[in-house]
């Protein structure tokens, strides 16, 4: 039975990565801080020593760690060298849930493998110096890039926080126009890619990275998505950003969201046709369907029957 180590597992994509791995018969061990019960390990992921004794033994090692956005720049950089050392010493394949920052914030609206990264901001420089470390390092890396995540868990994204989480009371929050279209992932789906992707590690050498395409919806379809779940029409709003600015005065995480607002001004989706090609028989659930289940999580509407169509 292969083996996997899921670094971060409380976070977002650890615990859709974490749950996938076990659906699909892999011996999973969750780690992180704070975690609890069988198959858990408590680790610092900064900490390459410690990181490499529990990772020992594991084919697969899920980098899913994610500090709040102020701490990337001190964080980010030694939980990778930790990582990296400890993929050396296993043996394993790494394995990086990527985002859309690499591109910068003139990205075109079409985003690809071969889509040259861009360090023009803050967190896409950190993101490039953290991904450009693992290509050079010669650990097999698996990055699965994808956009903004739909999950049934309330995480703090932007779908459930901002855009939907009024939508029992008939009211959305769009943060940008409703014309453009925008890049978003499904957890489960992604995390069921990267699963694939990782039981076919043997064929890949040294760095690959795939796209994610999920869903590409302009704000009118993810609206038309969420009155079809809701069952009754849905009042606009405008999301607060002068709000945001008065508030990076004394918030350093508002600065960190104001720095990535041009993903709501520039229209871009994610081009998948790789991973299609390299996983034919992957099957995403349709956006319907997972924006039906997602709502029936966070709000108080009677979501009797996911749509299918």
């Amino acid at each position: 039975m292969s083996s996997v180590i899921v670094l971060g597992a409380k976070g977002r994509f650890g615990r859709a990565a974490a749950q996938a791995f076990i659906n699909a018969g892999w011996n999973v061990v969750r780690a992180g801080r704070g975690l609890s019960g069988a198959e858990t390990v408590e680790v610092d992921a900064t900490d390459a020593a410690a990181l490499s004794l529990v990772c020992m033994g594991h084919d697969v090692i899920v980098n899913a760690v994610h500090p709040p956005y102020p701490e990337w720049e001190g964080t980010v950089p030694r939980v990778t060298d930790a990582v990296i050392t400890a993929a050396r010493k296993s043996g394993a394949t790494v394995m990086l849930p990527g985002n859309i920052y690499n591109y910068g914030n003139l990205l075109p609206k079409r985003l690809t493998e071969r889509t040259p990264w861009v360090g023009n901001h803050r967190k896409a420089k950190i993101r490039i110096r953290m991904e450009d470390a693992y290509r050079d390092s010669g650990v097999r890396t698996i990055v699965l890039r994808a956009g903004d995540f739909i999950e049934a868990s309330k995480s703090g994204n932007w779908f459930d926080t901002y855009i939907a989480h009024k939508a029992a009371k008939g009211q959305v929050t769009y943060p940008g126009p409703r014309d453009q279209v925008h890049a978003w992932a499904y957890l489960p789906d992604m995390a069921r890619a990267i699963v694939g992707l990782a039981e076919q590690r043997a064929s890949f050498e040294g760095y690959e990275e795939f796209g994610f395409g999920g869903y590409a919806l302009t704000g009118d379809e993810m609206v038309a998505l969420i009155e079809k779940a809701v069952g009754r029409p849905m009042r606009m709003r405008a999301f607060p950003w002068w709000f945001l600015k008065v508030a990076q005065l004394w918030s350093p995480l508002m600065r960190e969201v104001l720095e990535v607002r041009y993903l709501w001004e520039r229209p871009h989706f994610v081009d998948d046709a790789k991973l299609r090609a390299q996983l034919p028989q992957f099957q995403p659930t349709p956006a319907s369907t997972a924006i039906a289940e997602v709502l029936a999580q966070h709000t108080e509407v009677d979501v009797s029957a996911p749509v299918t169509a």
